[in-house]
């Protein structure tokens, strides 16, 4: 990445985020760099801001800042997807997954950047496809049980041939990168987010298989909804983007290098996975 001559700004719905974009805005400034920010934000963040729509933010900014957690740093990898705009995740309040920072290093790492001292680290995202649907995921798409509707019954299916039949509250494909979140609250295995393929894991099986699955990232996936099964609702990063029948099928594929995430090389993504999931120290059998 060469000169930084503009920033674009993503920000939490809620978090108070001023001091922090006051250094950001600052930086900026002082490096005769513009800053842009989106419709709605923009009258929270204080200095010289340029308004543009979503579809322009990562085609114009050379540097995205989302100022967050990680839901928002997922908003942002989404805006970014296939452009290869680099995102410097902000850590506000909880510790995350995504974010590289928290608010005291901020200024240090605004300063790393300006030297060229980072490396840009790649995620692979997800794209669902159905009648009517098409949507991009970095964590995860769902098919979630629709109350009163009666259990989900989903046929996967690998390179169009059926391989497996999950009845479950939720059937969850999750990337590497996901792996930590839906994924992981359902017993799937963690996977480092290096790794090329999705995890199809279920919630609450009432089959006979319960068991995750990996796939290559060059397989072919797809979800049918079996004719037993009840109406299904579809999440993908947690955002309701449809419902399916039975009958329908959804189509699922990996985006090798879809985002760009920011490394400072602060901490590895265990070292991380070791604070939020509090797996420090040991346990020894008797």
């Amino acid at each position: 990445m060469g000169l930084i001559a503009t920033v674009g700004l993503v920000l939490h719905p809620e978090r108070d985020c001023k001091g922090v974009m006051t250094s950001i805005t600052g930086w900026a400034r002082s490096r005769n760099a513009q800053v842009l920010g989106l419709p709605g934000e923009i009258a929270r963040i204080d200095g010289d801001v340029t308004a543009v729509e979503p579809e322009s933010l990562a085609e114009r900014a050379d540097l995205i800042v989302s100022l967050g957690g990680d839901g928002t740093m997922l908003r942002a990898m989404r805006l970014t997807c296939r452009r290869g705009t680099p995102v410097l995740g902000v850590n506000l309040g909880r510790l995350g997954f995504l974010a590289e920072i928290d608010v005291p290093e901020l200024d240090a790492a605004l300063s790393a950047i300006d030297a060229h001292r980072f490396t840009v680290e790649t995620r692979s995202g997800l794209r669902a496809t159905a009648d009517g649907m098409d949507a991009i995921a970095f964590n995860d798409v769902a098919l979630e049980r629709v109350p009163g509707r009666g259990i989900p019954v989903v046929e996967l299916c690998v390179e169009g041939n059926p391989f497996v039949r999950y009845a479950a509250d939720a059937v969850v494909v999750a990337t590497p990168t996901g792996s930590t979140a839906y994924n992981f609250s359902a017993g799937g295995p963690i996977v480092s987010p290096s790794a090329e393929g999705l995890l199809v894991t279920p919630v609450a099986p009432h089959s006979a298989f319960n068991r995750a699955l990996f796939l290559s990232s060059q397989e072919k996936l797809s979800l049918r909804i079996l004719p037993s099964s009840g109406a299904v609702a579809v999440e993908a990063d947690g955002r309701l983007i449809g419902h399916m029948n039975p009958g329908d099928v959804l189509d699922l594929a990996t985006l090798p290098a879809a985002a760009s995430v920011v490394r400072l090389g602060e901490t590895t993504f265990y070292q991380r996975a070791q604070r939020r999931l509090r797996l420090l120290g040991s346990v020894e059998a008797d």
